[in-house]
């Protein structure tokens, strides 16, 4: 068997940097966290990639991510919530319909990323690698160490708590 080169990380690993970073925003609570859990995830994949041998390093590289995320919320438990300041949205200068239409995307996608947030952990991890991620039930199996069935019902309870949590925030 042929021993992976540190060369070939930038090739095999780093591609799927942008899904790496995705999922650890859904997954812990703000962006400079993210980031965070994203760095401390890649180190980990560059660590161990002389020992990777699966043919799909995307998923291997997401199982990192929340395994990373996991040990980052064991470490900050009591993590607020915050709002990012994007200034297309909030700034002055965003101006008329354009800036109306903004504010309701940045209101909706902020409902939903609430309603993520109050998911427990294994709910929001196999909700985001599918519905985000677009990950197989069988790659979500493989990156939680759960069970084929267990990650189907996840999904189902994640889902249905989802439905619920944003129908109640809709309804004033």
């Amino acid at each position: 068997m042929e021993t992976r080169q540190p060369n070939d990380f930038e090739a095999v690993v780093l591609p799927h940097l942008d899904a790496a970073h995705n999922l650890a925003r859904y997954l812990v609570r703000n962006e400079d966290d993210a980031q965070d859990v994203t760095q401390q995830a890649v180190l980990r994949a560059l660590k161990y990639f002389a020992s990777f041998r699966g043919d799909n390093p995307r998923a291997w590289l997401l199982a990192i991510v929340c395994n990373s995320a996991r040990s980052w919320r064991v470490d900050r438990a009591a993590a607020d919530v915050m709002v990012e300041f994007d200034e297309e949205v909030h700034g002055e200068s965003a101006g008329g319909d354009r800036a109306d239409a903004a504010l309701i995307r940045a209101a909706d996608h902020e409902q939903v990323r609430l309603a993520l947030d109050e998911l427990p952990a294994e709910f929001r991890e196999v909700i985001v690698l599918r519905e985000l991620q677009d990950l197989t039930y069988r790659e979500i199996a493989s990156i939680v160490a759960a069970p084929l069935g267990t990650v189907m019902s996840r999904l189902s309870r994640a889902r249905r708590r989802l439905q619920i949590a944003l129908g109640a925030r809709k309804t004033p």
